[in-house]
């Protein structure tokens, strides 16, 4: 089976092209330049450095995952452990634990980060949204069940509603960094 220029043949997955599309690698490309953008914003900013330089390794890795689709590696590799171990009738109560836990470590990451910005929550508010955005986004491929799979491909006219998510999520992000990064030093 191919997905998009992944390879997975019965249950092995090949690193390949993810999502070989135009709109692949725009997303690949904005989260590569909002990085750049989040690490300048890091450089200029010293005592917001540790927002922006985590939240710029975070799109790199996005951006990699993009493109190599981690995620379907780790199902199958979930998969074939579940198989060998005897409990792959209960997965859907592993799936459900894994997604608890990514939602309450999303969760637990976002409240310290709110928790260290304290007065600066105003300042920061669009990059925020960005990460919602991106961890909403996130989460619903994590779960990868089919009902929820077929949410991100529902189109508002042409407009895909993982794109609006995800793509929007960055687009929060490059804007904030700009934004910043144009802000003249006090």
């Amino acid at each position: 089976m191919t997905k998009y220029g992944l390879i997975i043949v019965g249950n092995d997955w090949r690193p390949g092209i993810g999502d070989p599309t135009i709109m692949g690698w725009v997303t690949v490309l904005c989260y590569f330049i909002t990085a750049l953008l989040c690490f300048k914003c890091g450089q200029k900013h010293k005592n917001d450095y540790l927002f922006w330089w985590p939240l710029a390794l975070l799109l790199i890795i996005l951006g990699i995952n993009k493109q190599l689709d981690l995620q379907s590696w780790l199902t199958i590799v979930g998969k074939k452990m579940a198989i060998e171990q005897g409990w792959y009738e209960k997965r859907r109560l592993v799936q459900k634990d894994f997604i608890i836990s990514l939602i309450a470590i999303s969760g637990a990451i976002f409240m310290f980060i709110m928790q260290r910005m304290k007065t600066k929550i105003k300042q920061f508010i669009l990059p925020i949204l960005g990460i919602v955005f991106l961890l909403i986004f996130i989460i619903i491929r994590a779960t990868s069940f089919h009902h929820v799979d077929q949410l991100l491909g529902w189109k508002l006219g042409e407009i895909r509603v993982n794109w609006l998510l995800e793509l929007g999520g960055i687009s929060c992000l490059a804007i904030a960094a700009c934004k910043e990064i144009l802000k003249p030093n006090k």
